[in-house]
């Protein structure tokens, strides 16, 4: 009989190489790699909502009040007081527009007669400010309508006359040593 060498053959299939090592993960690296991903967004948020303040601090522009802006606007309107008819319509425009703003009331829409029959109905200012209201109303539309030519004097008493009630009729806001002893007031009542 022949032998054969069983074994010879199967030798070379029966040994294999050695395989690589096998590469064990750290578990520390997913939890650096979850850390840094979390640091960056909190960065990238921190830096998009600094950004987002920044805008809007640089956009906000607080509005000038109403009262301030109709002390301003006559102020203006002196340089074109040798022009009656201009000088007339800004400085009556000015004060409608601040008696609409300053309490809620459409007066540039009206003429003098309904604004005046309709304030006449409200509380909103004094009966001496309804009344130099309404003479200073009616002389602005003097010039503005009826091409009345009024004297530089007249012009400045108007002007004057805007002036005190937008003074007048202001909102009375507390300074700091009245907030202080509005304070002191209060504390002493209790």
């Amino acid at each position: 009989m022949i032998a054969t060498n069983n074994n010879a053959l199967s030798a070379p299939t029966d040994i294999r190489d050695i395989k690589p090592p096998i590469e064990i993960s750290n578990p520390w690296t997913l939890v650096w790699w979850t850390l840094a991903v979390i640091i960056l967004l909190v960065i990238l948020r921190l830096a998009w909502l600094y950004w987002q303040k920044r805008r809007l601090q640089a956009s906000y522009v607080p509005p000038v009040p109403a009262h301030i802006r109709a002390e301003q606007a006559p102020q203006q309107a002196l340089e074109i007081i040798a022009q009656p008819k201009p000088f007339c319509i800004l400085v009556s425009d000015t004060v409608r527009g601040y008696l609409e703003e300053r309490f809620n009331f459409r007066a540039p829409e009206r003429t003098t007669e309904e604004f005046l029959r309709e304030l006449s109905a409200t509380d909103l200012l004094l009966p001496e400010q309804k009344e130099s209201l309404g003479n200073f109303l009616e002389s602005c539309d003097l010039v503005k309508f009826a091409k009345y030519e009024p004297g530089e004097k007249e012009l400045h008493d108007l002007h004057d006359s805007a002036v005190k009630l937008v003074e007048e009729t202001e909102p009375q806001e507390m300074t700091g040593a009245g907030t202080a002893q509005a304070l002191v007031e209060t504390n002493g009542k209790s």
